[in-house]
């Protein structure tokens, strides 16, 4: 299993930051896009790195197009030797319209199409075949010699979707090289709905789950004191209590009889009461969403639940010393914990 960590997007100390953390061992940065340019801090980390992949999780597609995003990718991956992996998310259709001012149609739809353009796009520029890629929301049917990479003598980037719900689980499953679970997931969740969306994707493109990296970084609950612990715990209750107020986690909700819930926090949350939707999340809640315990306990608790499950996770538990933090990496990756 692979261990990633979460790098922050500063310009100023991420290649220092970066550096660091792939000499404790992880395997990759992971950075999302929230107020900077995910692509250009990862470049920054590039430089300072050596083997330590990295990982956009996730950057937003449709704040883009596969034209733009591709061109992004492959100079990332050129440029890192082949260390980029480029992790793709929606948003949602507030965000896209008002925020970024481009067009919103049916997600999944609109992103499988995305991701096919890309592909298109790259076999294009890698196995030299005519762009000539048609869909509903995207045309891309223009590539003379000019604006054609020189250098796409390398791997391509590989492209994983973030997905929760059924359809752009099969999405991910059928256009792309691996799916970013959302926190907000749970073991049953992923067992009973998550698996068979993605094996059936999979089974259409006569794919199976060996060749499909699957990532999911649960929510963790952990700290090097009981007080630390505690007030993980209340961290984690909070962000459960943000997460379910969204309408497209209610299924992972209504698995666990939960669905009630989410019009609780709908309504406490346009009413800005975040203490009292954290006080709706009861302690049951927060273990099977989360991973709790002190560190060493935390990461058996991750292999037993997902050991063999998933192929690439991530892990942070502040407060650690570093020679802490390389055991509980080793431990984890290895699934020995």
């Amino acid at each position: 299993m692979k261990v990633d960590a979460m790098v922050a997007s500063g310009m100023k100390q991420v290649g220092e930051d970066a550096a660091r953390l792939e000499a404790l061992g992880y395997d990759g940065l992971r950075l999302a896009e929230l107020n900077h340019d995910p692509f250009l801090s990862l470049t920054l980390a590039a430089a300072h790195t050596q083997s330590i992949e990295l990982v956009t999780s996730v950057a937003v597609a449709f704040s883009r197009n596969p034209m733009s995003m591709a061109i992004l990718a492959h100079d990332l991956n050129r440029f890192s030797n082949g260390r980029f992996v480029l992790g793709l998310g929606s948003q949602v259709r507030p965000h896209i319209e008002r925020r970024f001012s481009m067009p919103w149609h049916k997600a999944a739809r609109q992103m499988r199409e995305f991701i096919e353009a890309m592909q298109a796009i790259y076999d294009c520029w890698y196995d030299g075949e005519r762009l000539h890629y048609v869909g509903e929301y995207y045309q891309h049917t223009l590539m003379p010699d000019t604006f054609r990479p020189d250098d796409a003598d390398g791997p391509r980037p590989r492209i994983v979707l973030s997905a929760t719900g059924p359809l752009m689980t099969k999405v991910a499953a059928r256009v792309a090289d691996g799916m970013i679970m959302h926190p907000f997931s749970t073991e049953k969740y992923m067992r009973e709905v998550t698996l068979p969306a993605i094996e059936a994707g999979l089974s259409d493109r006569g794919r199976s789950l060996d060749a499909f990296e699957l990532d999911y970084a649960p929510l963790v609950a952990s700290g090097p004191s009981q007080e630390a612990l505690e007030k993980s715990v209340e961290a984690i209750r909070g962000r459960i209590a943000f997460y379910g107020c969204t309408v497209a986690y209610r299924p992972v909700l209504e698995i666990h009889g939960w669905g009630d819930l989410q019009d609780e926090l709908i309504s406490l949350n346009r009413a800005h009461a975040t203490e009292e939707m954290s006080r709706l999340i009861t302690d049951e809640m927060v273990e099977t969403f989360a991973i709790v315990g002190p560190p060493e306990e935390a990461v058996k608790k991750m292999t037993h639940r997902f050991g063999g499950l998933i192929n690439r996770t991530g892990l942070a538990i502040p407060g650690l010393s570093d020679e802490q933090n390389r055991e509980l990496i080793d431990q984890l990756r290895s699934g020995e914990a």
